[in-house]
């Protein structure tokens, strides 16, 4: 048993989507929280006498939270990057104002958040490009002097220099845009709005898995059951497309390897939301066709 007696505001229970809130308004001595078989519990010891205490149970809407002006809307977890989770949580809400249709207002988002990294991953994939084309002569001062490290390095950076291209050229637009794609995956992962949130034809929850084909129990022991849908297995034939036209400085082995994060990613993505699978196919979209530009305009 844990025991609070200093700057407790509220204590609360919760799930995914509801909460149960107890909050006190005048003094309290302990608040404490404890698990009992596998569940968790937690009290509230209010001073002797006439106490006031407010008690809500119902949804983790943030606009309901937060009217009662008591904090509850923190018990909304918007992950690490939750300075950006936020507004991009408020974007999501704004423009379902204007489409009414939670699916058409996660596409407009995945579009206009990627907006501002077109340059920047336009960049990085002309980056990647050039690498690839270089890979044999690479290959060349790799071979010729694999005994003198050191020399190999100081060629390998002419080489870089010549042809105005750098290593770390394609990683670093990823690795800008991680925190937005963090920020979107809380987002959309704890957004009670989605519950029960229609798209269109058969996804009729954006919150739910697709399980339009079905669903196999227990498909792989460790791992459990599956939802089967057109979503993720969509969002996985595009993920296989994006990895076959992305140009790669690795071996054949490795590409190989790396042609098979697909697969694993769909399985993954099997059980996710429907929304959340619908960001990342759209994006995937977007980057097959950002893709096929710089590699046509390279040719």
């Amino acid at each position: 048993m844990v025991a609070y007696k200093d700057g407790v505001k509220w204590i609360a229970q919760e799930d995914k989507y509801f909460t149960a809130f107890i909050v006190p308004k005048t003094g309290i001595e302990e608040a404490h929280a404890w698990a009992r078989d596998n569940d968790a519990m937690v009290d509230l010891r209010m001073k002797g006498g006439e106490n006031s205490y407010l008690i809500y149970a119902g949804p983790k809407e943030y606009d309901i939270l937060e009217k009662y002006n008591s904090g509850m809307e923190h018990v909304i977890d918007f992950g690490f990057f939750s300075i950006i989770a936020r507004p991009l949580f408020w974007f999501l809400k704004w423009l379902y104002g204007l489409s009414h249709n939670y699916g058409v207002a996660i596409i407009l988002l995945t579009i206009i958040t990627r907006i501002p990294f077109f340059p920047l991953i336009s960049k990085g994939q002309k980056s990647m490009k050039k690498l690839a084309d270089i890979q044999p002569k690479m290959a060349e001062i790799r071979e010729k002097y694999k005994n003198d490290p050191q020399k190999m390095q100081q060629e390998m950076m002419a080489l870089y220099k010549t042809n105005k291209v750098s290593p770390m050229g394609g990683c670093l637009p990823m690795l800008l845009q991680m925190p937005v794609f963090f920020a979107l995956y809380s987002t959309l992962s704890t957004a009670i709005e989605l519950r029960q949130a229609p798209f269109m034809l058969w996804i009729k929850d954006l919150a739910q898995p697709d399980t339009l084909f079905g669903h196999i129990p227990h498909a792989i022991p460790f791992l459990g059951g599956f939802a089967l849908g057109p979503l993720p297995l969509l969002m996985g034939a595009t993920s296989f497309v994006q990895q076959k036209m992305t140009p790669s400085t690795a071996d054949p082995k490795q590409q190989k390897i790396m042609m098979l994060m697909p697969i694993m990613f769909t399985f993954i993505f099997l059980n996710f939301s429907s929304g959340l699978v619908l960001y990342w196919l759209v994006n995937n979209i977007l980057s097959i066709a950002q893709q096929f530009y710089i590699n046509k305009k390279s040719d």
